[in-house]
């Protein structure tokens, strides 16, 4: 037995119905946009990520031979103080 709210009535309109699927489909075009425009903007970060990177590593190479100036200044100590020993026997 089909009771009478589940029938339709004739000539019943279909408008909520519509008006829920066309709000639907817009929302899913909307999320999906937004998602493509996220997923863009996440490679190109991540193209930009590897060149900075790369930056980053040419950077150590570049800079790797400063840490041998502990070295340098080392020596240079030791020369500058044998200047000074040196002038100071000579009476300068």
């Amino acid at each position: 037995m089909v009771t009478a709210h589940l029938v339709p009535a004739a000539g019943a309109s279909h408008f909520g119905w519509t008006l829920g699927f066309v709000i639907g489909a817009v929302l899913v075009l909307v999320v999906a946009a937004l998602v493509v425009t996220i997923l863009l903007l996440a490679r190109s970060i991540g193209d930009e990520a590897q060149k900075i990177n790369g930056g980053l590593t040419d950077a150590v190479r570049n800079t790797a031979p400063l840490g041998a100036l502990r070295t340098t200044i080392d020596y240079a100590v030791t020369i500058i103080g044998g200047l000074q020993r040196g002038r100071a026997r000579l009476g300068g």
